[in-house]
């Protein structure tokens, strides 16, 4: 099977494959669209079960980046990069040197930052290579690189969207969340929540993260197998995707499915599956696009803390539309999202 043919592939402008045989760097960066500037979007660090699996996940992770963009009114088309671990391998920095060298070849094409299992300071590597990458402070004036905070911040806001549509409260005091990863940016997310006074169930298949955050906050663990069926007002998957299929769905007990993880939904039916069932489900790329307005903005070079708090305060206002339309049409707000983004690409072309 060719990409072409690949389940996954929709009419993206170009699947690339590096290797640097000296490093053991092997990567997949897919750029979906190019119509409303370059293709943004992080670079991810995992141990894939295939080839296959890398293929499809930086498909459906360049697409997903296009819709994000497009709906955030960023000047940036849609891209991934997908670096394929081998069982053990470290991250050397001759590693992301060789990722900087493949990414400046690609002449602006595509511009990285950090992503899942990619931190910080690997991007600071890529940036002595290449000036095509983000999420890194810019400017003097600009506010701190790691978009961490603000993808949190933007998913706390677009709870609170969605906890007032469907159970009629501004309030998240009392409400019981349930949180499925708590890394980077889950763990931040539960800070926001916890200071709001929420009940926290979490989960997390890395034990250091379920000990950082026993440490500092009050919450209840269970094990990830068993979060998304938790009896909860909110599900919060800032884990993986493809998390909500038709094995998950039906022990949803949540009203809420409300998180930062990309491309949630297993399939697109799992989307009408989830609104059959009354569950409120804010689309990925619309509530966890905060991260990547903080990575254009300080790319662009404005990226001041009040600048970026305004741009990821229209998040929930976003939502709202979505819900607002669903409940008019009784339409899943996928199907809803998916159709605003592809009418502001189709226009940008």
């Amino acid at each position: 099977m060719t990409v072409f043919e690949h389940a996954e592939f929709d009419s993206h402008e170009s699947v690339q494959y590096f290797s640097d045989e000296a490093s053991g760097l092997r990567a997949i960066v897919a750029i979906h669209s190019t119509a409303m500037g370059p293709a943004a979007g992080g670079c991810r660090w995992w141990q894939y079960v295939n080839e296959d699996a890398a293929i499809t996940d930086a498909l459906r992770l360049s697409r997903g980046m296009t819709y994000k963009n497009a709906i955030a009114g960023l000047p940036f088309g849609g891209g991934k990069a997908v670096i394929l671990a081998q069982q053990g391998q470290q991250k050397p920095r001759e590693l992301f040197k060789a990722f900087g060298q493949c990414v400046e070849s690609l002449h602006g094409q595509y511009v990285t930052a950090a992503d899942m299992g990619v931190t910080i300071e690997n991007m600071r590597v890529v940036q002595k290579y290449t000036s095509y990458v983000s999420g890194l402070q810019q400017t003097n004036n600009a506010d701190s690189g790691d978009p961490a905070p603000w993808t949190a911040y933007g998913i706390f806001l677009g709870i609170k969207a969605a906890v007032e549509k469907k159970l009629g409260t501004d309030k998240i005091k009392g409400l019981k969340i349930a949180v499925q990863g708590v890394g980077n940016v889950g763990y931040q997310l539960c800070k926001l929540l916890h200071t709001e006074g929420a009940i926290l169930t979490v989960a997390d298949i890395n034990t250091a993260n379920i000990a950082r955050i026993q440490r500092e906050l009050s919450v209840t663990t269970v094990n990830p197998e068993e979060i998304l069926s938790e009896d909860v007002d909110v599900l919060s998957p800032c884990a993986l995707g493809g998390i909500l299929n038709s094995r998950t769905i039906p022990d949803i007990k949540a009203a809420i499915i409300a998180g930062c993880a990309n491309n949630q939904l297993e399939v697109e039916q799992d989307g009408h599956e989830i609104a059959k069932r009354g569950i409120l489900y804010a689309p990925d790329y619309v509530i966890n696009a905060g991260g990547i307005i903080n990575v254009a903005r300080e790319y662009l070079g404005n990226s001041s803390k009040d600048q970026l708090s305004k741009e990821i305060g229209r998040i929930p206002e976003r939502l709202s539309e979505l819900f607002s339309i669903a409940d008019r049409t009784g339409r899943p707000t996928h199907v809803i999202a998916d159709e605003m983004a592809q009418s502001i690409v189709a226009n940008a072309k």
